[in-house]
């Protein structure tokens, strides 16, 4: 081979590899968010430890739905991702009683839940463009009914959770 060819060969090598860089950061920062479960709050919904893909373009032409599995910006250090269930929805009346969340006054059906909730909130009034996010571990989640800044606005969505793949692979939501 000679030092043109073995030239050539390298810099189409360096071609490939520079478009697969360009093309996995694309998918990563434009269609798909990649995250790590670090709690047990989503409990036995998704585990800790468990890696999640998540959609980006989930809600570009639509809204999120009560009962979405978000990734977002934590509404108080928005250097963290969380990952909760959308509970309230804007304009809605919010509260926690004697182990049920109800919604305008009337009780949610929540089948993945599998612990009664411990404790009395509310109520909360959900801002427009807000949402109130709780974790599927009630007892052990770090969410709305905690944190500073109550409601998570609506562009601090990342994406909607879609599918757990590592240690097992299972489609969430």
């Amino acid at each position: 081979m000679t030092k043109k060819k073995a030239a050539r060969e390298i810099l189409e090598w360096i071609g490939v590899i520079a478009a697969a860089v360009i093309f996995s950061l694309f998918i990563n920062f434009c269609i798909i968010v990649n995250a790590t479960v670090p709690t047990s709050s989503m409990e036995t919904t998704i585990m800790t430890g468990d890696r999640v893909i998540g959609s980006r373009l989930s809600y570009t032409y639509g809204q999120p739905e009560r009962g979405d599995i978000l990734i977002f910006k934590n509404p108080d250090d928005e250097s963290v991702l969380f990952i909760k269930r959308l509970i309230g929805m804007p304009g809605e009346t919010l509260e926690v009683r004697e182990g049920k969340v109800y919604i305008d006054g009337e009780a949610l059906d929540e089948p993945y839940l599998n612990v009664v909730t411990e404790g009395t909130f509310g109520p909360y009034e959900v801002p427009e463009d807000s949402y109130f996010m709780m974790g599927d571990n009630r007892n052990n989640s770090k969410d709305s009914r905690y944190w500073d800044h109550t409601y998570l606005h609506r562009d601090k969505i990342v994406g909607k959770a879609v599918i757990k793949y590592f240690p097992s692979i299972g489609k969430l939501n």
